[in-house]
């Protein structure tokens, strides 16, 4: 077959192409300009891919400058020290992988970031520049991070999320991307961004102008509300729970006749939380209607009357008609009704009794787990603090709570209605008298760092477990609540349990062992955020 060269072809590109396509054929069917034909063809054809591949890789033609970003915002606020600058780059550098057992006695640095953080934002430091990319990588991976971590990083953060995709979160989390809003004042520029801001924009404008000037968030709202969507409408209302007040219930009562559902149930949840409200007493009569004292027995005794049925008024409230799987209509109603109900309803209902006396009451046909649930729902959802403490109980009763404490979740929100220092006390107490085996959950509702007293229930009950021969293990999860809550100066009480206690014969094989070395990662710990705070330098007065 005769061979014949190719015409030449001016550009690089049609070049590349030739060299392919003779490579593709062979050079005995076509052979590309440069190359001579022949039994040398093969070899030349290569060695002119090779020069092609050298210009293809350096023979880039030069490309108009793209703009340069704009400057990075400055951060007004003071530089870290720079023991603490050093302190933050070995937490977001070194973070050990620890699951369960031995673990050793190195603390879980990761773990002490969202510490560092709060105490970081609470002196008003700068994130040093060149740690914000590690910043931004560990926020990246945790969500629980975010919030601290880009309040630290500032407005370089957003800067960097919009030049980097991997950090768009952090747009997202600033509603509107970190766009400023509008001085509350300027009514002009808050009604254009209201009218034609995106989703995120509208919300984060609402809820600045609701913390500020609840009212007029309210009527911003109220100029749009009929053409929002359903979804949008939620979200809308759900800002209304900042500020929440008596002048909010005429358009709160308005939203009951929505057509969605789920703005019905919000709407309902919210009027219920205002005791004065027409719904609230609307609902006090339906649950009153109830709820009788049998003063006949023996032993005076709440009778419960639940409803046969839910009318449209009922629903019209926020009652739910469906009950969910495996639960009874008409419970599940009644449930819904002494939730909604102002506690105060019961002291004028059943004789001027005060809540604890209210709550130990006995209750006929087995109402009494539904009647103190909705009790318990009802003082979280108004923030009782009186109804809390009845329903609670004394730490030390028996089953580890007072009547209506159904859950260790019921417990915990209930503690949430009290100030810090009653809640620690009251944990504080249950621990001594029941140990560490439940009290996870109810360790998690109390600040930070924990009190003297609770400090000291915990370190007793974790020494009774070690004394016990039980496994360290089996408390993992409140020995890492330890680490990160209890307070720096209780590692100087900690020095006693170091060492490798002697085993009895009934303790588990060398749990003596795995407990010294929690305790000393314990105090290692709790020694290294002492380190951390003094690092960072007192928080600023008042």
């Amino acid at each position: 077959m005769k061979t014949t060269s190719a015409p030449a072809d001016t550009t690089a590109a049609g070049a590349w192409e030739e060299l392919v396509t003779a490579a593709l054929l062979g050079t005995d069917r076509r052979t590309p300009a440069g190359c001579p034909p022949g039994p040398k063809a093969p070899a030349a054809l290569l060695d002119t891919a090779a020069v092609q591949t050298v210009r293809r890789r350096a023979g880039l033609r030069p490309a108009a400058a793209a703009p340069r970003p704009e400057p990075a915002p400055p951060d007004p606020r003071p530089p870290l020290p720079a023991a603490a600058a050093r302190r933050l780059a070995t937490l977001l550098s070194d973070r050990p992988g620890t699951t369960g057992g031995r673990r050793g006695t190195a603390p879980d640095l990761m773990e002490l970031l969202p510490q560092w953080l709060q105490a970081a934002n609470a002196r008003g430091y700068a994130a040093p520049p060149h740690l914000l990319p590690a910043l931004l990588d560990a926020a990246r991976g945790r969500t629980d991070l975010r919030p601290a971590a880009l309040e630290f990083a500032g407005p370089r953060a957003l800067w960097l999320a919009r030049l980097n995709p991997d950090w768009r979160f952090a747009l997202r989390a600033v509603p509107g991307g970190g766009a400023s809003l509008p001085d509350p004042d300027d009514a002009d520029r808050i009604r254009r961004l209201w009218q034609e801001g995106l989703f995120a924009e509208r919300v984060a404008l609402l809820a600045a102008l609701r913390a500020r000037r609840p009212a007029a968030a309210r009527e911003l709202l109220g100029t749009t509300w009929a053409t929002e969507r359903a979804e949008d409408r939620l979200m809308f209302l759900d800002t209304l729970r900042t500020g929440l007040g008596p002048d909010d219930e005429p358009f709160l009562e308005q939203a009951l006749a929505d057509r969605s559902r789920t703005v019905r149930a919000t709407a309902a949840e919210l009027l219920s939380a205002l005791p004065g409200s027409a719904l609230a007493a609307r609902m006090a009569a339906r649950a009153a209607a109830c709820v009788a004292l049998d003063r006949t027995r023996e032993t005076p005794t709440l009778v419960v009357e639940a409803p046969h049925e839910c009318d449209a008024g009922m629903e019209r409230d926020g009652v739910v008609p469906k009950a969910p799987a495996g639960r009874g209509e008409r419970s599940w109603w009644f449930g819904q009704l002494v939730e909604a109900a102002p506690l105060a309803t019961w002291s004028a209902r059943l004789g001027g009794l005060a809540p604890r006396e209210i709550v130990a009451l006995p209750v006929a046909d087995d109402w009494q787990g539904e009647l103190h649930a909705a009790w318990c729902r009802a003082a979280v959802r108004q923030r009782d603090a009186v109804w809390a403490r009845a329903l609670l109980g004394e730490p030390a009763a028996p089953e580890a709570g007072g009547p209506g404490a159904v859950s260790l979740a019921e417990r915990a929100r209930l503690l949430g209605t009290l100030d810090a220092a009653e809640r620690a006390d009251w944990v504080a107490g249950f621990i001594a008298a029941h140990g560490l085996s439940e009290a996870f959950q109810l360790l998690g509702v109390c600040a930070v760092p924990w009190t003297a007293s609770l400090g000291r229930a915990v370190v007793d009950a974790l020494n009774i477990a070690r004394d016990a021969g039980s496994y360290p293990w089996s408390f993992s999860g409140v020995m890492g609540l330890a680490e990160r809550c209890l307070d720096p100066a209780q590692a100087r009480r900690l020095d006693a349990l170091l060492a490798v206690p002697d085993e009895s014969e009934d303790a588990a094989p060398g749990a003596g062992g795995y407990w010294a070395e929690a305790f000393q990662r314990l105090v290692t710990t709790l020694r290294l955020r002492a380190a951390m705070l003094e690092e960072l330098g007192p928080p600023p007065a008042g």
